[in-house]
């Protein structure tokens, strides 16, 4: 059976951009997914005619099983962990400085990285299904890259929660409770009217008020362009670890 390659794409209707990406080990992020998402979001940000973002992911039990294992057990240098973990550092940069609101559709379950894009997200929306793990510490590095957009999103109490245990899911009410998601629904269809009804309406509304609105609940992050490469160059050097390189061939092999 053949799988089907991996895709960022990017579609526009009525001022409404969709951004939806998969890859076929349960949309987990290589460096090629993640320089695309980046460059998608600042065409989206570029794109006069686009009001508002949609960020989603194809299927229906995953939203984002975080770094591509295939990656990380690739990686032999300082060097190279630092230029994989920066395409995390690069999206949640480019989510951030996008002028225009991006409402996240988390249809399932989300790891790592791929909570440091819900968190990213301006507005967050998921079904029952969409329980959410920081897996970092098992894997032998820690959440630093995506950990300053989950602890603004969350607090730094539920951060540290989700980074502390990283061996178990929370559930998407946790997550709700927490400020995660906004709200959470039964099924993906029921998820998709009620984005669909609010992109509609918040695409009809003024574009400059919504840039200073994002750009205010955005304040004091500026500092994040070096912060989050900082942070990759950290999990950059774990990642070469016995434990980690361990770690990861014990669970490609199950």
């Amino acid at each position: 059976m053949l799988l089907q390659p991996s895709y960022v794409n990017y579609s526009l209707n009525n001022a409404v951009a969709t951004i939806e990406f998969y890859t076929s080990q349960h949309n987990s992020l290589p460096a090629s997914i993640l320089a695309q998402l980046t460059s998608t979001i600042i065409q989206a940000n570029n794109d006069d005619a686009c009001n508002i973002i949609v960020l989603k992911s194809s299927g229906e039990r995953t939203f984002c099983a975080g770094a591509s294992f295939d990656e990380l057990i690739a990686i032999e240098t300082p060097e190279q962990g630092l230029q994989f973990f920066s395409g995390f550092a690069n999206v949640i940069n480019a989510m951030r400085k996008c002028s225009k609101f991006i409402i996240g559709r988390v249809q399932g379950k989300t790891i790592g990285g791929g909570v440091g894009l819900a968190s990213a997200c301006d507005y967050t929306l998921a079904t029952k299904q969409a329980s959410v793990k920081l897996s970092e510490l098992a894997v032998g590095i820690g959440p630093f890259v995506v950990g300053p957009a989950v602890e603004r999103k969350i607090g730094t109490a539920a951060a540290y929660e989700l980074a502390i245990d990283a061996a178990n899911f929370r559930t998407a009410e946790w997550a709700k409770q927490k400020g995660l998601f906004v709200e959470i629904f039964d099924t993906i269809a029921e998820l998709d009217e009620n984005i669909d009804q609010l992109a509609k309406h918040l695409s009809t509304q003024s574009p400059l008020a919504m840039a200073e609105i994002k750009r205010a609940f955005w304040s004091g992050t500026d500092h994040w362009d070096e912060l989050l490469i900082q942070r990759a160059a950290i999990s950059g050097r774990l990642v070469l670890s016995d434990f980690t390189k361990h770690f990861i061939k014990e669970f490609k092999a199950k």
